[in-house]
């Protein structure tokens, strides 16, 4: 079984949702069912970069993980692109036989058996804002998928006004879910600076919007390693 991997690159920490801040390695697939107006991670998406991704066995994606955490166990993210659109069953046995942890974060249209063996499943729908319409008969296959999981969380990101009105309905959907919104980046060029105090006042605008109006579900937090690196690929 072969594998489209776009980079593998790590040890770095995970910069949003449930596990910001935790030593991860990540695993970017190549591919994805979505064309997201706002993407950030376009080389792992659009068919024009395919020639930059690796046909990679599970074993050798292992062994790439392996060499980068020095075999200290520590979490793996799958990320993309949509990597459940590829069977990672493989991948992830090869790491939980050692201690390692895995991640994914997808955004819930299409089901995969191997969501089980997760330690946490991100489901991130995409708001209005992305172009992109959610099946949510797919969406809740997905949640049934990840059902073994150790966790299984919601992450929306937010530009506007619509975007965070929908959240409060996808919250309303799922009140058993812990719920995590981020602020959207909407320069996304890694050629380009990143201006922190319109990063911060996106983040700032996202909080009096909620806990500010009585919304206490949702925890917010930035996309801290754009914080750090900007839109820099492999950190």
């Amino acid at each position: 079984m072969t594998l489209r991997i776009a980079e593998i690159f790590g040890p770095t920490i995970q910069g949003e949702g449930a596990l910001i801040g935790e030593p991860t390695v990540f695993v970017r697939a190549g591919g994805c069912d979505y064309r997201c107006v706002w993407c950030d991670s376009l080389h792992a998406v659009e068919s024009s970069h395919r020639h930059e991704w690796r046909p990679m066995s599970a074993e050798a994606v292992w062994a790439e993980v392996r060499r980068l955490s020095g075999g200290q166990p520590l979490t793996v993210s799958l990320s993309g692109g949509n990597p459940a659109i590829q069977d990672f069953t493989p991948l992830i046995a090869l790491g939980r036989e050692q201690g390692y942890r895995f991640a994914c974060e997808t955004q819930g249209s299409v089901a995969q058996p191997w969501f089980a063996e997760l330690s946490t499943l991100v489901l991130s729908p995409k708001p209005p804002s992305s172009g992109q319409v959610v099946d949510w008969d797919a969406f809740d296959r997905c949640l049934k998928a990840g059902e073994g999981a150790g966790q299984r969380v919601l992450k929306i990101v937010i530009f506007d006004q619509v975007d965070l009105d929908w959240a409060r309905e996808v919250a309303a959907r799922h009140p058993g879910l812990p719920l995590y919104l981020q602020p959207g980046n909407p320069e996304t060029d890694p050629a380009l600076p990143v201006d922190p105090q319109a990063l911060a006042d996106r983040l700032l605008w996202l909080v009096e919007n909620t806990v500010g109006r009585g919304w206490l579900k949702p925890r917010i937090l930035p996309q801290l390693h754009v914080l750090i690196w900007g839109n820099r690929r492999g950190v």
